[in-house]
């Protein structure tokens, strides 16, 4: 590409007797006011002026950002590198090998379907937690881990020989987003350009939501679905709207008894609040510089789930600390340095900057916090999460509730300012009605289970028994004070003679070896464990769904008996389903607070009021007492970590052990697709592909495949964790003859699109709204007589072979959640044509133009249920064809039709909202546009 360079820009920096070549963004008027995030964006599209999609224009219209406008100008953004785990990872190299076969096809050189920037893939998404709570638990989990997907490994091994700038850095080293901020994040990068060795910001998008961590390191990044993150590996610009930028002030500093998770959920809650979704959201202050970069990476983990693009932190002496600490070398620190302080992006606190909109927190009043059961903004201040529960529990057990006014209590538990919303009715009871388990205080349904496991334990179970408690996610174990303080708690707890409770899994899958290696030093590794919470893999986890399963006598219990059990984890994501099939309540926490419930080992618990237990002298030991001092903490973070502990962990990264090494690797420019496989199979995507695209078509005679409600998210579209044999895709491994125990994860069968397809929208907690009090992946078949009830894959087999379009009904953010490419490309490959939602989530929104499926919102103020849609109708949508003439319609008109004839119209926003993604959705999808145009040059 041909640098224009309209401003002059292009410049020398003298480092320690090392030259660069940099753009200043001093030669750009207004610059300097810019936001750090903007002023990151104002470099890129300097350094990639062409002249064609980006121009002088751009760079002028950035610089000159009004921070109170509402966003309308498009910029192309070219991120330096791709970061992928492999769950999503995978798809994308299957897709790439796809492509190179169906450029060959075109007449072009499969050759040229190659990264033009660096990509790289860390395998963590894989591990499950089978094995737990013994010491060989970490090396049978890696044992099965390769069983299961030696296949998907042995293709990964195929693609970073086959592919220029790919790395993949083996299973068992440690979680994408901690392994990017603790080895492969640069800050500042360099690459040799046109024999000069140029430095620019770091800046990257991932194939996970969570690419936001590195926000904290002031690396601006975010999280894309697979389709666009392989687009940008192939050279393409991002597409994005100049966005608006919330300024979040920091001051104060953290209490003691208060954790980072804490704060990072007293924020998440504020901001979803606030409401940020297409926003970058950027902290300044005073208070900035005592924010430690754990925390600072645990608050920017956290964006997707308060909805921001990007949660960034500037680049000051916490940042160089970090690199240092992290084994960095002393030419990069200081580069960054030199780099940020040359171009205006080093953090001042005295200087005003204006934002968009503007909050505040004073880290001094953040209180100890959970979240849940089934939402991460869902914040429960610690003291008053046992009513909570009780609340809660309401909306998942079926029993009468008894033994006293839940509504009193809970009056008594939230001051009427602040009591939270409920969608249960309060319904006061008393003692007189009896319940058929026995009697229960305060108004909670009492069931108590036995349970006998086969190594001999026995014990009760019921309603709110934490059944899993997981040290997991990149969010808290890449976070030093959260991890000790769970550490010396768990000491704490020891010497008190407190153990945990014998229904609950407990397990520690910390994002990298670092973790083990600073538990080992400091001494404390065996207290951890004598408490259950044994190393059980390095990898996303229990975060991700991969909690292995229960013991199986308590899984029996749980589903024989209906009862509403609950995960405590340290992650980010607590949706419905999610975690794992029997446990119906999930709760996000910090490290030290998932052991505290391992103690306690129900939610129904007062950590204030109830004793965890007896010591030696029978004296009652409370949470209080076994909470880790945090000038303790600071001093065995002192003591235990070091530069040396980084540089070992990271050494011969992508080199892998053993077994990694033992893998066959087949060879080749193409792959050799195996039929017989069920982990890679070639996609159908570019079958009977032309040079030039077919005209887009209006919709007519479309179905209703779903009608949901508000936030339903990706994890309900996409398919994630477990299944069984007698869903769609349990059937369809079976003819395969692959045995039960084989199946798997969906998430390792990501390369495979007919499971994934079989797969999409059978969330077992997804509600569909055209079957009445049925959860899970179901529908209801308009192709058949009255309508039956049927799977969705199967409806949708039955539909396509009709020739029926599909579409989908939604309500508020449709498709919040991760970054997840199967929830578009499932969904299209079910046949849907078009979604019409209230609002959506910014990465689905893109994702499903992507992938050819049209995006339409109702008029504001209306939904499904204002214009009376049941979603029995049958729909049209017309407009669509101006698309071909180059020009996108704001608005698109709907018709549905029901059984008796009734007409109901409205004109639909389209939002289709750049340019670049309107050639995406001519083209059939980003991929198809993408390949065209390597064939054609």
């Amino acid at each position: 590409m041909s640098i224009v360079d309209s401003f002059g820009s292009k410049g020398k920096l003298n480092v320690a007797g090392a030259e660069y070549e940099i753009f200043r963004l001093n030669s750009v008027e207004g610059a300097e006011n810019l936001p750090f995030s903007l002023k990151v964006l104002l470099e890129n599209l300097l350094r990639t002026e062409d002249g064609a999609n980006i121009t002088a224009d751009h760079v002028r219209a950035l610089a000159g950002w009004d921070p109170n406008a509402e966003p309308d100008t498009e910029i192309q953004f070219t991120p330096a590198r791709v970061i992928m785990q492999d769950f999503t990872g995978v798809p994308c190299i299957v897709d790439l090998a796809t492509m190179r076969e169906a450029v060959k096809e075109l007449g072009g050189d499969p050759k040229r379907v190659n990264p033009l920037a660096p990509a790289e893939m860390v395998i963590d998404h894989s591990v499950q937690i089978d094995a737990f709570g013994n010491a060989g638990a970490l090396e049978r989990n890696m044992e099965i881990e390769y069983q299961r997907n030696g296949e998907r490994y042995q293709f990964l091994r195929w693609g970073q020989t086959a592919f220029d700038d790919f790395k993949v850095v083996p299973p068992g080293t440690g979680i994408v987003h901690q392994v990017n901020i603790e080895y492969l994040a640069r800050t500042v990068m360099t690459r040799e350009v046109d024999g000069a060795l140029r430095a620019y910001p770091d800046t990257c998008v991932g194939t996970d939501s969570h690419t936001t961590m590195v926000n904290g390191m002031g690396v601006l990044g975010w999280g894309v679905g697979g389709i666009e993150a392989e687009a940008a590996m192939l050279g393409q610009p991002v597409s994005m709207l100049i966005p608006r930028v919330v300024g979040f002030k920091l001051t104060g500093s953290i209490p003691a008894g208060a954790t980072a998770t804490d704060v990072v959920l007293t924020i998440t809650e504020q901001l979803r609040k606030h409401g940020v979704v297409g926003k970058f959201v950027e902290f300044y202050g005073e208070g900035v510089a005592a924010v430690p970069l754990a925390n600072r990476a645990t608050i920017g983990n956290m964006s997707p789930e308060f909805g921001s693009t990007a949660a960034m932190f500037p680049i000051d002496d916490v940042t160089l600390e970090y690199l240092r600490l992290t084994g960095r070398s002393d030419e990069n620190v200081a580069l960054v340095e030199s780099y940020a302080k040359e171009q205006g992006l080093w953090h001042d606190p005295s200087r005003e900057i204006k934002f968009s909109e503007y909050l505040e927190l004073d880290l001094s009043t953040v209180v100890p916090s959970i979240s849940g059961p089934k939402r991460p903004q869902d914040r429960i201040i610690l003291t008053e999460s046992k009513a909570q529960f009780r609340q809660d529990l309401r909306n998942y057990v079926k029993e009468e509730l008894v033994g006293g006014s839940v509504d009193e209590a809970l009056d008594e538990s939230f001051p009427a300012s602040d009591t939270p919303s409920f969608t249960a009715t309060k319904t006061h009871l008393t003692d007189e009605a009896p319940h058929p388990h026995g009697p229960s205080a305060n108004g909670r349904p009492n069931k108590k289970v036995s349970v006998k496991t086969a190594d001999g334990r026995e014990f009760e179970l019921d309603h709110g028994a934490v059944s899993i408690a997981s040290i997991t996610s990149c969010t808290n174990t890449s976070n030093p004070s959260v991890m000790l303080a769970a550490a010396l708690l768990a000491r704490n707890a020891v010497e008190k003679g407190l153990t945990s409770k014998p229904w609950v899994k407990t397990s520690v899958a910390p994002g990298s070896k670092v973790v083990t290696d600073y538990y080992n030093k400091s001494g404390l590794t065996p207290y951890l464990e004598k408490l259950g919470f044994f190393i059980v893999g390095y990898g996303c986890a229990t975060c991700i769904g991969n909690s292995g399963p229960l013991d199986a006598e308590i899984s029996e219990a749980i589903q024989a008996n209906d009862l509403s059990v609950a995960a405590v984890l340290s992650g980010n994501r607590n949706f419905e389903g999610r975690i794992n099939p029997d446990v119906k309540m999930n709760y996000l926490a910090s490290p030290p607070l998932v052991i505290a419930y391992a103690l306690a080992g129900t939610m129904d618990f007062d950590f204030e009021a109830d004793a965890l237990g007896q010591d030696e002298a029978g004296n009652d030991v409370f949470l209080k007492d076994i909470w880790p001092n945090p000038v303790e903490v600071q001093q065995v973070i002192d003591s235990s970590i070091d530069k040396e502990m980084f540089a070992r962990g990271y050494e011969g990264v992508f080199d892998g052990d053993e077994r990694w090494k033992a893998l066959d690797t087949p060879a080749g420019d193409t792959f050799a697709w195996d039929e017989d496989s069920t982990y890679v199979r070639k996609p159908p995507y570019f079958d009977g592909m032309q040079a030039t695209p077919d005209p887009v078509a209006d919709i007519s005679g479309a179905r209703v495949l779903l009608k949901l409600g508000d936030s339903v998210t990706t994890d309900h579209i996409s398919p994630a964790g477990s299944f069984k044999s007698d869903t769609p895709a349990g059937q369809y491994l079976l003819a395969k003859g692959v045995e039960r125990k084989d199946f798997n994860s969906y998430g390792s069968r990501r390369g495979n699109h007919e499971v994934m397809i079989r797969g999409t929208f059978a969330n077992i907690r997804i509600k569909n709204q055209l079957l009445d009090g049925v959860e899970g992946g179901f529908t209801r078949d308009f192709s058949q007589a009255d309508g039956p009830q049927a799977y969705v894959y199967d409806a949708a087999q039955n539909y396509q072979a009709a020739g029926t379009p599909l579409v989908v009904l939604a309500g508020k953010e449709y498709g919040s959640g991760s970054s997840r490419d199967w929830a578009a490309k499932g969904t299209a490959l079910l046949g849907v044509k078009a979604v019409v939602a209230e609002s959506y989530e910014r990465i689905h929104r893109s994702n499903l133009i992507g992938m050819g499926v049209l995006p339409l919102q109702y008029p504001a103020g209306e939904s499904a249920a204002s214009l009376g849609l049941t979603g029995t109708e049958t729909f049209a949508v017309e407009g669509v064809t101006a698309l071909n003439e180059g020009t996108t319609p704001k608005t698109l008109k709907v018709t549905a039709t029901a059984e008796d004839g009734t007409v109901t119209s409205f004109d639909a926003v389209l939002r289709i909202d750049t340019p670049g993604e309107a050639d995406y959705y001519r083209n059939g999808g980003i991929l198809q546009y993408v390949l065209r145009q390597i064939s054609a040059n």
